[in-house]
This record gives C-alpha cells, sequence and structure tokens, in this order.
C-alpha cells in the first residue's frame, strides 16, 4: 500500500454512536498529522462544515473509512470508480457481511492499516449499461446486485444472451444478477449459491420463475450478458443497484452486463476470515447455546 496522507472518512448518521466514534476517530488523525476528507453529510455530524463533494473523495483520498453497516459500503464502493483506493469498513451495528471490523477493533486495525501491514481483498464490481435503440442511456456500477423486476407483483419476460448467444427466456418476477460478494444477498434469498467473494463470476438467479427448470447459473467473468425486456405491454419495470438506487426500464431496452474495470479494494481485518463471517451470519455449525459456540 503506498503512503498514506489523505484519508476520507464516510459515516451513516446514527445520532446515537457516529457523533462520538467521528469525533474521536477525526481527532486521532489530526493528531497524528492525517488530513481527513469528508462530504458535508458526514461533516455535519460532528459540526464542521466541508465544500467537498461526495464523487470528489475517492480520487483525493489514500485510504477511505467507512463507519456504518454494509449498505453505507455498498454506496461507498460505487462512488470510488475508477480509483482503486483501499477501502477500511466498520460496523457500528449488527455483524455485517462485508462491514467485518466492529468498532472495539477500529484503532488496532487502522494502526496495522497505516503500518502497512494489512491485506487487501478485491472484489469485482458489475458495470451495467442500459441501451435505448442502440444507444447508452445509463453506465453505473453495483458491488452487490442489479435486480430487473416489476413494481406490481406481476411477472416480467425477459431475453438473455450471453456474449451474443441466445441463453434463455426468463418469466419470472424478476432477475438478480449478482457478483460473488452479492451471492449472500438477495440472490441468496431467491435460492442462489454461496459464491466465496475472492472469485469471479457473474450469477443469475430468477425470482420466482414461471418454469420451475430455469435455475440460478454462474457464468465466467469474461463474459457479457445482455437481457432485453420482452414484456408486450408497457407496464413498470425497474432495474435496481445495490438495492439503493435504480432507474426505469422500457420495453425493448438492453441491459448490459459485465465486470466493472476496477476492483474494489477491501481492507482485511486480521484475524479474520470469510467462512468465520459465514459461521456468524448464517448461524452454521454449532448451537448457539453451546458454550464452545463463537461470540
Amino acid at each position: 500500500m503506498d503512503t498514506i496522507k489523505k484519508i476520507g472518512i464516510f459515516s451513516k448518521p446514527k445520532p446515537d454512536i457516529s457523533r462520538k466514534v467521528l469525533l474521536e476517530l477525526t481527532t486521532w488523525l489530526q493528531e497524528r498529522n492525517y488530513e481527513t476528507l469528508m462530504a458535508p453529510d458526514t461533516a455535519g455530524i460532528i459540526d464542521e462544515s466541508s465544500s467537498l463533494k461526495k464523487e470528489e473523495i475517492p480520487s483525493k483520498a489514500d485510504l477511505i473509512i467507512v463507519l456504518g453497516g454494509d449498505g453505507t459500503l455498498l454506496s461507498v464502493a460505487r462512488l470510488t470508480q475508477p480509483f482503486d483506493v483501499p477501502i477500511l469498513a466498520v460496523n457500528l451495528g449488527s455483524l455485517g457481511f462485508l462491514t467485518e471490523v466492529a468498532l472495539p477493533e477500529l484503532y488496532s486495525t487502522l494502526e496495522q492499516v497505516l503500518r502497512g501491514e494489512s491485506g487487501i481483498e478485491r472484489r469485482m464490481l458489475l458495470n451495467t449499461f442500459l441501451k435505448r435503440d442502440g444507444q447508452v442511456i445509463r453506465n453505473d456500477y453495483a458491488l452487490n446486485d442489479v435486480v430487473i423486476n416489476k413494481k406490481a407483483a406481476r411477472i416480467v419476460n425477459l431475453e438473455a444472451h450471453v456474449n451474443g448467444q441466445y441463453m434463455t427466456s426468463y418469466r419470472a418476477d424478476g432477475l438478480i444478477i449478482s457478483t460473488p460478494t452479492g451471492s449472500t444477498a438477495y440472490s441468496l434469498s431467491a435460492g442462489g449459491p454461496i459464491i466465496h467473494p475472492s472469485m469471479n463470476a457473474l450469477l443469475l438467479s430468477p425470482i420466482c420463475p414461471f418454469t420451475l427448470t430455469n435455475r440460478p447459473i454462474v457464468i465466467p467473468n469474461q463474459s457479457t450478458l445482455q437481457v432485453q425486456l420482452t414484456t408486450e405491454t408497457e407496464e413498470e419495470v425497474q432495474v435496481t443497484l445495490d438495492g439503493q438506487t435504480g432507474y426505469p426500464m422500457r420495453r425493448d431496452d438492453v441491459l448490459e452486463v459485465k465486470q466493472g474495470p476496477t476492483p474494489v479494494s477491501l481492507i482485511q481485518a486480521k484475524g479474520k476470515n470469510y467462512y468465520q463471517i459465514l459461521r456468524r451470519k448464517l448461524h452454521w455449525g454449532r448451537p448457539a447455546d453451546d458454550p464452545k459456540s463463537e461470540s
């Protein structure tokens, strides 16, 4: 990791926690001569002002610290494109799949990061292009998943091509296109497999398919997926990125999805691993009342 001088901070506004944590963190960093970069919403938590836009911080920072949960991290991860800036995710609430550093571990982990002793795990992103009449009208990124579905509880008709080759047509409540990171999110609820996040692949999981043989499928990360909306009537269909932001999709629109050019770099906390997170989050292994069970 290169020399760290400027540190961007993004915080979820949790009045009962974030003000105290953010104030202590900025003081700790500034006492050690690190420059802190915050957008107005984060700076306002500790009654400071800032003229920086959120989108500007990843291009200026050598390290980003995210205080919040998985949702906060997902929104920041999309902002980092195309800048390969490492992210230290600190959980302010319950254990998340992505924000694996707990508050009591913040400063010990941060000291390791600043000494250059921490590892980095690179997570693939999805790069999406919405095409209408052959023209790209939107270009977006997602770390977890992209979902196509109807606002009403109605079946949506979709036609999927991989590298220009017809694969299948879906009649379903919708379609989830996820990364390995997102395999433990909405896709898991739809019956998709868990894929280790260090792998690079695209996972397609239909939501309640009309044809029961339409099962989740994993395709290579070098693939370009094209999904065309073939619904006959002009009904409201939406594309949602990481469950946070979205836009409408019209009949005959094509959503092209492929691996993003720059991965997201997440700092790994020492002493933790993905399987440990799975055991805790999904309650695998020993019963919860077993005294030998992990805390």
